[in-house]
């Protein structure tokens, strides 16, 4: 599982599987004709693809944005916030595309290459016209299609997408305004209950705890921390026990159960400090008591 590490707190985000939900979100009026794999593993060896996607039904006609190239087999290769999009990565995952049509026995007709970056890759892109020759168009808002290949190829820059058609790769990343994650969060609730969305809203409320404490504590928050939890999939079972010395400061609300699974996921203390209102102090010595009893 591919993870990433933010400059702030060194924590490690799973944006991958987080990306993985956003896009099951964004095609989600498609959910009974495409097939989804995560990390769909080519060979024996550790070649994986981050996402695949494979029409059920090959003629069926993707009315959505981000899908409008897509043929009978979809591979889409996604960099997480401060990761960027290079030449190499570019070959590296047109070579897969190829292995993957060879070892599948799918005509190269039937292929798409999908590149998702937070920023312009200014250099591949020149590279794609200078030196292979080939006509890139931004046809869409943060769309960029690559033509003069017999593979079909486009970029999405996914900071440039139109929020009100792609709100779930727009947003994810770790620069989110409060008015931005305000919105996000609300409309998350209206979601429903979705295993999808747990990962996505994870990776978010760990890239932009500040950012949450700061939506909390407006006037128009459109959610609770408890709905926050909730969709996060941190919701709590049972209240605390004074297991952490009896440190909540009228914050029992917020259980032990948040401070277990968010130190299983590898959270960073002072984000699940946010969450819980336990200081860092007891978290920290919560975490070197639990580490010892194992």
């Amino acid at each position: 599982m591919a993870y990433a590490e933010t400059p702030e707190h060194n924590t490690r985000i799973a944006w991958h599987p987080a990306f993985y939900g956003a896009m099951q979100l964004e095609l989600d009026r498609y959910k009974d004709v495409l097939q989804f794999e995560f990390e769909y593993q080519l060979t024996a060896e550790p070649l994986k693809i981050d996402i695949l996607i494979i029409k059920k039904e090959k003629d069926i006609k993707l009315e959505k944005n981000i899908a409008s190239i897509f043929r009978k087999d979809n591979i889409v290769e996604y960099k997480s916030p401060g990761d960027y999009l290079s030449v190499e990565d570019f070959y590296k995952v047109y070579g897969y595309g190829c292995l993957y049509g060879a070892f599948n026995k799918i005509p190269v007709t039937e292929l798409t290459l999908t590149f998702v970056e937070n920023r312009y890759p200014r250099d591949l892109i020149r590279h794609l016209k200078e030196v292979r020759g080939y006509e890139v168009r931004e046809t869409l808002s943060g769309i960029y299609h690559i033509w003069g290949d017999i593979i079909p190829i486009q970029i999405l820059v996914s900071k440039k997408l139109p929020e009100g058609e792609n709100m779930w790769l727009k947003n994810l990343t770790d620069g989110l305004g409060a008015e931005q994650l305000n919105r996000l969060l609300a409309k998350s609730s209206r979601q429903g209950k979705d295993s999808r969305m747990e990962a996505y809203l994870y990776a978010i409320l760990q890239a932009n705890s500040g950012i949450l404490r700061e939506v909390l504590q407006m006037g128009n928050a459109m959610i609770t921390l408890e709905e926050v939890l909730e969709e996060a999939g941190l919701t709590a079972k049972w209240e605390a026990r004074g297991e952490a010395r009896g440190e909540a400061r009228g914050e029992n609300k917020k259980t032990m159960e948040i401070v277990e699974k968010g130190l299983e996921r590898g959270m960073d203390i002072q984000d699940i400090s946010y969450l819980t209102g336990y200081s860092a102090e007891v978290i920290a010595e919560y975490k070197k008591r639990r580490e010892q009893t194992r």
